[in-house]
């Protein structure tokens, strides 16, 4: 069970990690440096499940795509796939929870940046997209690192939601919070502390990683 557990929780986090730097930082971007009409609430609705239980979130992921949901019930009988209970599921549930501390490690990287810097890059005939993939994204690397060090953890650490969105399936969708949780729940108290251990030595071990690799690039 841990085995399983734990390659299907590092698979999890390594692909929600990779879909929140995708998402977390063109957001972070946008709200950093564009003023439009519903900026606001778009930032509010990001940093939404920051605040709100995970299980909150896993409902909300439900309403909408669950095989009633506002979505997943016409996709599902659009193409007969259904995402609850499924691997994907995980996934998805692992980014809606991470992805807005990247948001907001990706927005103060950005808002730290100097003016002058891109508005020099832009003068040279530079196009909006190359002065953000050439000028502000080395400058705001470090920011951005710490971003995906804090999403790698919470996406591994994830729970509420993923049990509701993916539910607890070994082999499947148990990841090991899900795993420690059944252990726990069975009163199997060595293989609990066992999982809880190998939970903290991994998010501890990728915390520091990370935060070498955050220290080489300045």
């Amino acid at each position: 069970m841990a085995w399983s557990a734990l390659k299907l929780s590092l698979l999890v986090a390594s692909l929600a990690t990779l879909i929140v730097a995708l998402l977390g930082t063109a957001a972070g971007w946008l709200l950093a440096r564009y003023r439009f009409r519903g900026r606001a609430l778009l930032d509010a609705l990001l940093m939404l499940p920051l605040v709100l239980p995970p299980t909150v979130s896993g409902y909300y992921l439900i309403v909408l795509l669950g095989r009633r949901g506002w979505i997943g019930g016409p996709l599902e009988r659009w193409t007969g796939w259904s995402l609850p209970f499924s691997f994907a599921a995980c996934v998805l549930a692992a980014s809606v929870i991470a992805l807005p501390l990247m948001v907001r490690a990706a927005r103060a990287a950005f808002e730290a940046l100097s003016d002058e810097q891109l508005t020099a890059a832009a003068a040279l005939g530079r196009r909006p997209i190359t002065v953000f993939v050439r000028v502000a994204l080395p400058l705001a690397r470090r920011g951005l690192i710490g971003g995906l060090m804090l999403a790698f953890a919470r996406a591994l650490g994830e729970f509420g939601a993923t049990l509701l969105l993916a539910g607890n399936i070994p082999g499947r969708t148990q990841t090991l919070p899900l795993a420690l949780y059944e252990a726990a729940l069975m009163g199997n108290d060595r293989m609990a502390l066992l999982l809880a251990l190998l939970l903290t030595a991994i998010s501890l071990a990728a915390l520091l990683l990370l935060s070498r690799v955050a220290e080489a690039a300045r």
